[in-house]
């Protein structure tokens, strides 16, 4: 969504017909990650704070984080930087400024963490036919904590 030159950016995964209890703890735990990665951001904080923690949530949960696709900074273009990671190691990386607009967005698999790009250029898969999920806000950081952007 652009709006007044600004883009949005966001995701959400929908279960459709029966769905596996496999599937539904995928959908909540990468849900869950999302949110906890978003706690994260705050003035002075790091991006791997961000990363570390999404990508405890998910191993804690039995799930992998796709490595070959990750968050950004978002504002008058919608891939800006900078690169935004779902895994990663505490007190690393760029440190968050107030006033910063990050897409956090984990993707998560059910099995390994590889995927493969379809031949239409666009289409991903999970290398191992495993399931997937991917949940994304666009989130602010402001003097008072994250401020979700994105959200219904």
């Amino acid at each position: 969504m652009i709006y007044e030159g600004y883009y949005g950016d966001s995701a959400v995964t929908v279960g459709v017909g029966e769905v596996s209890e496999e599937a539904q703890r995928l959908m909540r735990v990468t849900e869950q990650s999302l949110y906890k990665g978003i706690e994260q951001l705050r003035e002075g904080k790091r991006l791997g704070d961000l990363a570390s923690v999404i990508q405890k949530t998910v191993e804690d949960g039995g799930f992998s984080v796709v490595r070959a696709f990750v968050g950004h900074g978002i504002g008058k273009n919608l891939h800006e930087e900078p690169p935004v990671p779902n895994y990663g190691e505490p007190d690393r990386g760029l440190r968050l400024k107030e006033g910063m607009v990050l897409a956090i967005e984990p993707m998560v698999n059910a099995g390994g963490h590889e995927v493969e790009i379809k031949e239409d250029g666009w289409t991903a898969i999970t290398r191992d036919g495993s399931l997937a999920a991917h949940f994304e806000h666009s989130v602010a950081v402001t003097k008072n904590g994250p401020y979700i952007l994105s959200k219904l």
